[in-house]
């Protein structure tokens, strides 16, 4: 069949080019077009367009470039009409791709999501339009079924989490040949995940390394972002034993004993690789009251509190993320007598997620679905 596929980030195009493997697994003379990047290319295809021409973060610089986004939109559907797809596959990105669901829809041609956004949080009116415009939707987390089916009556598919597949499928890390290479010495490691947005590091790393002049028998290494160069990084290097890893994440996290995270994604993939880890978050005071009036009812903050439905790992959200509070949860989680407990927590969460096996799950579903169709 010919598969019509649209990623909007990096993230995405990771996720979907592990979709297309199973596709093409599952059928052999399958034809993909995409907007997407490069591990969607790699599987084979045909580009559109990369997804670093669409990467616009935060309501103003999507506003400023509202005229480029709607060339782009109008673009896309005329290739969709152009190509004639048998199924149209949209892996997250909801922003630009609800507008492209419609199209397809009228067309005739199913739509599957891939992903979906996490309207449970804010923006619960949404879920309306994918009623409308969405054939099939495959949901990443546990409690996103019972949101969907549960309140609002929509069937949903609960494929697991792709970063099972993502993280068991990796090649070990060769510890010493890394330490080696980035010198961190023989000290127990502790990671610094700041996040990967500028704003979001220049609020959160400064305090993060303070805590390498209490812990000194820790080797405290930050953990550089794809998108980073060092010297971005250089200002919050404040002697040399904090050490610098670019784009390594999940080598640096096989390797550690301790993280400090930047809520976000990074939450879940720290309590995969079983290191104990406390979630850090501050924003300004503008952008945190408003967001409190745009997510409700929700009890935590970190996906993997918000899976486990229990405060599992420490989170320290505007004030309480101080150097006070920071120092007495990393004391925490390096204690022998509670690192035990985080353990036994993050198997439960795993055993939650499902397993390894999202991919194959979601091409299996939507071939079976397609038939029907």
């Amino acid at each position: 069949m010919k598969y019509y596929l649209i990623a909007g980030e990096a993230s995405g195009d990771l996720h979907a080019s592990n979709l297309m493997k199973a596709l093409k697994v599952k059928d052999t003379n399958a034809e993909f077009r995409f907007w997407g990047g490069d591990l969607m290319q790699a599987v084979g295809g045909d580009l559109v367009t990369h997804y670093q021409k669409l990467a616009f973060m935060g309501i103003l610089e999507v506003l400023k470039n509202i005229n480029t986004l709607t060339k782009y939109i109008k673009y896309c559907k005329q290739d969709i009409a152009a190509y004639q797809p048998d199924v149209l596959i949209l892996v997250d990105y909801s922003g630009f791709n609800l507008r492209i669901a419609p199209f397809a829809k009228e067309m005739g041609i199913p739509t599957h999501f891939y992903i979906a956004p996490k309207l449970w949080a804010w923006n619960e009116k949404r879920v309306e339009k994918f009623k409308k415009y969405i054939d099939e939707l495959y949901v990443i987390f546990p409690f996103e079924k019972e949101f969907f089916e549960k309140k609002h009556q929509y069937p949903v598919h609960y494929v697991g989490n792709p970063l099972q597949d993502v993280i068991a499928d990796r090649p070990p890390t060769k510890a010493k040949a890394f330490r080696t290479e980035f010198q961190l010495g023989q000290n127990p490691i502790i990671a610094l995940l700041p996040g990967s947005r500028a704003q979001e590091i220049k609020k959160m790393l400064p305090l993060m390394v303070q805590m390498s002049k209490l812990f000194t028998d820790y080797q405290f290494v930050i953990a550089g972002a794809p998108n980073r160069t060092k010297s971005f990084y250089e200002n919050y290097i404040i002697d040399s034993s904090v050490a610098f890893v670019p784009n390594k994440t999940y080598d640096l996290l096989s390797i550690s004993n301790a993280a400090l995270v930047t809520s976000g994604t990074a939450t879940l993939e720290t309590a995969l690789f079983k290191v104990p880890q406390v979630v850090c978050y501050e924003t300004s005071a503008l952008t945190y009251f408003i967001g409190s009036f745009l997510v409700k009812n929700i009890k935590y903050f970190s996906l993997v509190n918000l899976i486990m439905d229990a405060p599992i790992v420490a989170e320290l959200l505007q004030k309480n993320f101080n150097k006070t509070r920071l120092t007495k949860e990393l004391k925490a989680i390096l204690d022998p007598d509670n690192r035990t407990t985080i353990f036994e927590n993050y198997l439960e969460l795993e055993e939650k997620l499902g397993g390894k096996g999202a991919s194959e799950t979601v091409a299996e579903i939507m071939l079976e679905k397609l038939k029907t169709t």
